[in-house]
């Protein structure tokens, strides 16, 4: 199996082991919301719902990413990782701004919603925890070998989503032994604000993409230091950097020595070219040769 295809098969892994514990997790907390009617517990099923649509968003991409270049898309079809991701985000957004009303609304009643079965859910709570640090483990090592930032982003999500999960376990503990209800709330609340935090970040980040903003500047410095380096460069101008899903895709002119080969300037060239992939592996690469001015 080719490096590109080992590559594709674990991203593939990780996004259905994405998906499939996202499903688990969606059914245990609705269960364990009738049993406690814990608003803390529905903000985290609402989150762990859009973890659902997310992992089938990003499994979606990681396939339709993965194909090859066609007539159609000449420069393949990564872009549509952006796109997933912005629809995610206004998902995202959408569920955050209810639960924020719902818990804002119980926090300004006289007599809040009374908390049920803390136990039972307490119990599914550390169960979906487990779960989740189980999943961002095995993210983490496939993004560790594919460098696959669909992956990535999605460990990252997930690790955020520890912190809700774990103060519904808190706001659960503390309703059983001292029957304070308000908790279950702000919790909730604080769990809606990082849900807007992270729905931003996403979008703004896929908008960003979808807008051909430039590569990072630590990337675009890398690249013109790796130029510059070369041997049989003179020197180079017009570095144009553009970011569509997990690749980059880069258009560079450098001046050679005019009096040479073609078959030489190519050489150069094409060395160049392997030199930046080294370094960029998801680079796509257009180098233009022109004769250095002495």
């Amino acid at each position: 199996m080719g490096r590109k295809a080992a590559q594709h098969s674990l991203n593939l892994s990780a996004g259905l082991a994405s998906t499939a514990v996202a499903m688990v997790l969606v059914a245990l907390k609705l269960w364990a919301v009738g049993q406690t009617g814990s608003l803390s517990i529905a903000a985290s099923a609402t989150d762990s719902a859009m973890d659902l649509l997310i992992s089938l968003g990003g499994l979606f991409a990681i396939l339709y990413a993965a194909r090859p270049a066609d007539e159609d898309h000449h420069f393949g079809h990564t872009s549509v990782e952006d796109l997933t991701a912005l629809g995610q985000s206004l998902f995202i957004l959408a569920a955050a701004g209810a639960i924020g009303w719902m818990a804002g609304l119980r926090l300004m009643s006289n007599a809040p919603a009374p908390l049920a079965a803390e136990t039972t859910g307490i119990v599914v709570m550390v169960v979906s925890a487990v779960l989740t640090g189980a999943l961002v483990l095995w993210q983490r090592w496939v993004t560790a070998r594919t460098g696959n930032r669909v992956v990535a982003a999605d460990s990252l999500h997930y690790m955020g989503d520890l912190l809700p999960t774990l103060g519904a376990i808190m706001a659960l503990a503390v309703s059983a032994r001292f029957g304070v209800n308000k908790i279950d709330s702000i919790v909730a609340l604080i769990a809606a604000s990082i849900m807007v935090f992270g729905a931003l970040k996403i979008g703004r980040a896929a908008w960003d993409a979808l807008m051909d903003r430039a590569a990072d500047q630590a990337t675009v410095d890398g690249i013109a230091a790796i130029t510059r380096g070369f041997p049989g460069v003179r020197g180079y101008h017009d570095l144009k950097t553009r970011t569509a899903g997990s690749r980059i895709f880069v258009h560079l002119h450098v001046e050679l020595d005019g009096a040479q080969s073609l078959s030489a300037a190519h050489a150069i060239s094409a060395g160049l070219k392997r030199a930046i992939l080294e370094a960029y592996p998801d680079a796509d690469i257009i180098i233009h040769q022109d004769v250095a001015r002495d």
